[in-house]
């Protein structure tokens, strides 16, 4: 590696490291990712992983799972032309050591979909909601269109970056979107929310702006498995122990540069 790149990447890694385990402000590496995908347009052509969903239940079918500018290390969720994905509040697994505010949905289910992963890696029955923050990615069912993350390389509870209310917070894959309506974008768990917004949010009441950037990362070096403390007592100590992969996992994406995105390093502008 050239001294300038090693420079580039000690740099960010520093920018990360001393705010680990807190819903941190946004690097500037990743401010300018941020940016770039806000406004580069419309995803599709090779780029669109799979399109028409919706973000809400009344709203338009124009988002989508995206690739450009990220190449084979993932996608995100994106909109239509600069917008994002907003976050709905998802309830799904255990609500104890709550304060109440996932009760009382309709649509909220007993276990999350990978239940028996979370046993495996960490000795718990199920994620909690108020304590993990894990995103909703992928659609499964009988309904069109649907898309698995998996076969672009994403793995069960691998990390997922939030960059939201600028602040950057760090979730696990932690749940599908199922059939019982329309296919849907843009759902994380009330513990995601509270660390992106303070506790403003309900089931029933999520945010609503398109302005959320959700990253999901592919590869099984993206799953941070037993190294992850899933017993943890609070979101905050969940997320600290995930912190370390997740700022690995964006290092690599801001200070890389592939035929559909580079890094200007001293700017640290991103075009697509």
């Amino acid at each position: 590696m050239h001294l300038k790149s090693t420079a580039a990447v000690i740099t960010l890694l520093l920018a990360f490291g001393p705010q680990a385990g807190i819903a941190r402000d946004v690097p500037r590496g990743l401010k300018a990712f941020y940016d770039a995908v806000k406004n580069g347009g419309t995803c599709s052509g090779s780029d669109l992983l799979q399109g028409g969903f919706y973000d809400e239940d009344d709203g338009s079918k124009n988002y989508g799972y995206c690739r450009k500018g990220m190449k084979d290390k993932g996608f995100y969720l994106k909109g239509p032309s600069s917008k994002l994905a907003n976050m709905d509040i998802d309830c799904d697994g255990h609500q104890t050591k709550g304060d109440g505010r996932c009760g009382g949905s309709s649509d909220t289910q007993s276990q999350t979909r990978w239940q028996d992963e979370v046993k495996e890696y960490g000795g718990i029955s199920d994620l909690n909601a108020y304590i993990h923050p894990y995103i909703v990615l992928g659609n499964e069912g009988d309904y069109h269109p649907t898309f698995d993350p998996r076969k672009v390389g994403v793995e069960p509870l691998s990390i997922v970056a939030v960059i939201c209310n600028n602040r950057l917070v760090y979730g696990v894959w932690g749940d599908t979107n199922g059939d019982d309506g329309k296919p849907l974008i843009g759902e994380a768990s009330l513990a995601t929310a509270d660390l992106c917004f303070g506790k403003k949010y309900n089931a029933d009441s999520g945010h609503d702006d398109e302005d959320v950037l959700y990253i999901a990362f592919s590869g099984k070096d993206a799953v941070p498995g037993k190294n992850a403390k899933w017993d943890a007592s609070s979101a905050e100590e969940f997320e600290e122990s995930i912190s370390a992969l997740g700022d690995k996992l964006v290092t690599g994406l801001v200070s890389g540069s592939n035929s559909s995105a580079s890094l200007i390093r001293g700017s640290r502008r991103v075009h697509f």
